[in-house]
């Protein structure tokens, strides 16, 4: 399987069938050895048209099919599982699949890869799109057989007439043409029942590339003639250079090309050592203003409680506050979240190369499309002149530096023309200057009757904005806004990813207010969105509810829940854990916690457990374990590893992450700074998947995160009697007296 098809065509019919059968697929492939790249551009491209078949799927002469999707692979599998509902769809094996993610001179413009929404959106698309094609190769197929299109069988792109035993395949129908039609919708699309290859775990051929070192991601790629460069990054926000040593360049071998642009400074090299050493020398001899970063850090949730914040009413409720004030029983706490980064294993990197009066950038951005416009924003030429191709990253989700450093590499490319530049950020580079996730503060409220019995809940939170991607906006560029000519950085509208999840499910009256607020730091998407620190808040609320009520925490989640999809994730995660036994039995360490996640998409219901070591003051998280009802399966494997790895991410954001800063700064500079979760303290997961066949396929990738944030602390409290309300969920928050 590839990314990229490069076959350069040997005579001009070659060249010829290739473009009328849509098979010439520009761009690199991941070969045993190096990349490859070829410069043809956009002329040779597909035009693509969104409502046609063949901007989704093609078959070439030999019967092999290749999937075009706008969304990129993160890592999620989305490759695997978008090939499997073609192949499911058209009746072809596997091994004929390939497949084809963003590329703005190929691809349908399907945004951002974002939301868990990928299988939900790209692939409705491609069943579609396959339904559609096999409604019309079966029409074609039942002509040339003389019989009905109910009288034949297909069979890995073999179309057999029942009655006569005679059979043609999908390419020899087409004979070197493109697959006429629109993609009506209306196709008819196999019945689930039937399904051999979706709700199957088919392995990705990816992760064995991982595993044995071939190279995968974008910090791999090699290109002939390729540079090398790196980024003088001011030291803070907001500082603007002064002066710059770059007489000392000359000291030094293999400099290319020195690119200063007011406080934007880009070296560019023969090799890549020697590009580094040159940022070291500039680095130590350059000087800087260095505004102060304020609030200090110690009061930063104080500074968000006094901003005159732009409030907004989500959910208006006028029951709820006359019933929490009558209740027997009132509870009100506050959670907190800090900042935290993506903190991705392999630094951003990305390759452009400015030629032909084209522009080619190679990123592991998100949205190829929208890094396209923003990148003619920032360089003032046309999206026609520009194409973006996904690559996968080392380490990428959510809004890291993928689209930053592509604007770098852009930047310096046009500079160097002729040459493909790499920009490879340095880990400092990362953690200081990637869009973290939002520090945010909750207050919940909650009212019980004299039975225990729950009348009303109220959330009040505090957030910056969760969405600051680039979308034509140069300013959302770092190299944007350093310029001598800067582009202005507009936040624009808060997104709704700021209360994700933040209106519960529960049959309760219920009322939700957003205060949105401008904190010191650079944020945007991060994995979950604000999901993460209003489940956290919502369960760990839920969990002190049913202890004030003297009920099992997961028997009251239960009793205030409709939807029974949401009933049986909680039910089977129960069983699994022997959840009721062991409460029972007081068996100590263990919570609960469920969500559905942006209440439309998967079900998921975790329960964590913790070991205690009063003598040491410290706790071990030693195992979670989760129900997901994901709607229909595509790959279930590929489900189990997104929740296994989602709760993994998860409890190390809720156990040890945050980013500190003082005024000079971030302070969390590398891994010693920042620590995350190492292997050896990785707890045993295991996933228990509901597949709903026949039901529509339902966002998987981000449904773990705040659930199992609110398990840890929910069994922390089961096993110490402390509730931590305050992320990260360190031990020395434990109140030890009362363990």
């Amino acid at each position: 399987m590839s990314i990229h098809h490069t076959d350069t065509p040997a005579n001009p019919g070659r060249r010829h069938f290739l473009k009328t059968t849509g098979q010439l697929l520009i761009g690199f492939s991941i070969i045993p050895s190096t990349f490859t790249a070829t410069h043809a551009m956009a002329a040779d491209a597909v035009t693509v048209d969104e409502g046609s078949i063949n901007t989704w799927l093609r078959i070439d002469a030999e019967g092999n099919v290749t999937v075009l999707t706008g969304k990129t692979e993160l890592g999620q599998g989305i490759k695997t599982a978008l090939m499997q509902i073609a192949a499911e769809e058209l009746d072809v094996s596997m091994k004929r699949m390939h497949i084809i993610i963003a590329d703005t001179a190929q691809t349908a413009d399907e945004r951002y890869t974002a939301g868990s929404a990928s299988i939900e959106s790209s692939g409705r698309a491609i069943r579609e799109a396959a339904a559609e094609a096999r409604k019309v190769l079966l029409e074609m197929a039942a002509e040339k057989l003389q019989t009905q299109v109910g009288g034949l069988n297909v069979k890995d792109g073999m179309v057999t007439a029942v009655a006569t035993g005679k059979s043609i395949g999908y390419a020899a129908l087409l004979d070197g043409k493109n697959i006429q039609g629109k993609v009506s919708g209306k196709a008819p699309q196999k019945d689930p029942s039937k399904y051999t290859l979706v709700g199957t775990s088919w392995p990705r051929e990816d992760i064995a590339a991982m595993a044995t070192g071939e190279p995968v991601y974008v910090q791999d790629m090699r290109l002939p003639g390729m540079l090398h460069a790196r980024i003088v990054r001011p030291p803070a926000y907001g500082a603007r250079l002064l002066t710059l040593p770059e007489e000392k360049l000359k000291t030094l071998p293999g400099i290319v090309k020195l690119v200063r642009n007011g406080s934007f400074v880009g070296i560019v090299a023969q090799e890549e050592y020697q590009a580094m050493k040159a940022l070291k020398l500039l680095q130590q001899g350059a000087t800087w203003s260095k505004p102060a970063l304020q609030p200090a850090q110690p009061q930063l949730f104080d500074h968000i409680l006094q901003q005159n914040a732009n409030s907004e009413i989500v959910r208006k409720n006028e029951s709820v506050n006359p019933a929490i004030e009558g209740a027997a029983t009132k509870l009100e706490a506050v959670y907190k979240r800090p900042y935290h980064m993506h903190g991705s294993i392999g630094p951003s990197c990305a390759i452009a190369e400015w030629k032909d009066d084209q522009l080619t950038v190679w990123s592991h951005t998100q949205g190829a499309f929208p890094l396209r416009g923003t990148l003619s924003d920032l360089l003032g030429i046309p999206e026609a002149k520009i194409r973006v191709m996904a690559v996968p990253g080392s380490g990428c989700y959510g809004h890291n530096g993928a689209d930053d450093v592509g604007a770098d590499a852009a930047l310096l490319a046009m500079a160097v023309p002729g040459k493909p530049v790499r920009v490879q950020w340095m880990r400092d580079d990362e953690h200081s200057w990637e869009p973290y996730g939002s520090a945010m503060l909750l207050r919940l409220k909650g009212g019980l009757d004299a039975q225990g019995n729950l009348l009303a809940l109220s959330t009040e939170l505090w957030s910056d904005t969760h969405s600051s991607r680039p979308g034509g906006r140069a300013g959302h560029f770092i190299a944007g806004r350093d310029l001598e000519k800067p582009f202005t950085f507009s936040v624009g509208r808060f997104s709704g990813g700021s209360y994700r999840n933040s209106q519960p499910l529960y049959d309760t009256p219920s009322q939700v207010i957003l205060n949105n607020c401008k904190g010191p730091l650079r944020t945007s998407a991060l994995r979950s969105l604000g999901a993460y620190a209003n489940i956290f808040a919502l369960e760990s609320f839920m969990d002190e509810l049913a202890h004030k009520a003297g009920k099992d925490p997961a028997d009251f989640r239960l009793k205030y829940l409709k939807d029974e999809r949401a009933k049986a994730v909680i039910e089977m995660v129960m069983e699994k854990t022997q959840w009721r036994d062991r409460i029972k039995k007081k068996a100590a360490g263990l919570g609960i916690a469920f969500a559905q996640y942006k209440n439309d998409a998967s079900y998921c219901a975790v329960v964590a457990e913790v070991q205690i070591d009063k003598k040491a003051k410290q706790y071990r998280l030693i195992k979670l374990t989760s129900a997901i009802d994901a709607g229909q399966a595509i790959n279930i494997d590929g489900i189990i590893n997104q929740t296994a790895g989602g709760m993994i991410q998860s409890a190390s954001w809720t156990m040890l992450e945050e980013v500190r800063y003082n005024e000079g700064g971030i302070l969390t500079r590398a891994w010693d700074s920042y620590p995350i979760l190492r292997f050896n303290a990785v707890p045993h997961t295991e996933v228990f998947v509901i597949n709903k066949t026949g039901l529509p396929p339902l966002g998987a990738g981000e449904a773990a995160q705040g659930p199992t944030a609110a398990a840890i602390a929910n069994a922390i409290f089961n096993a110490t009697g402390s509730r931590l309300r305050e992320l990260p969920l360190k031990p020395a928050k434990i109140d030890w007296n009362k363990v």
